[in-house]
């Protein structure tokens, strides 16, 4: 859940560049084109979802 405004704006604007970029591919090479966009989004979106948190750096004490 987005903690601030800005946050939520960044939401919003993700969202509108991924429905531009599936509409600029509908366009350009119709459907095939459009789908091929969707699953390269979906690709992008699950790294983002599923990658590993950064490991804490262990220090020498």
């Amino acid at each position: 859940m987005p903690i601030n405004e800005k946050e939520f704006n960044g939401n919003l604007f993700d969202q509108l560049v991924m429905v531009e970029r599936i509409e600029r591919r509908l366009h350009e090479g119709g459907e095939e084109a459009a789908q091929k966009e969707i699953d390269l989004i979906k690709n992008e979106i699950n790294r983002k979802l599923y990658q590993q948190p950064p490991l804490p750096e262990k220090t020498n004490n």
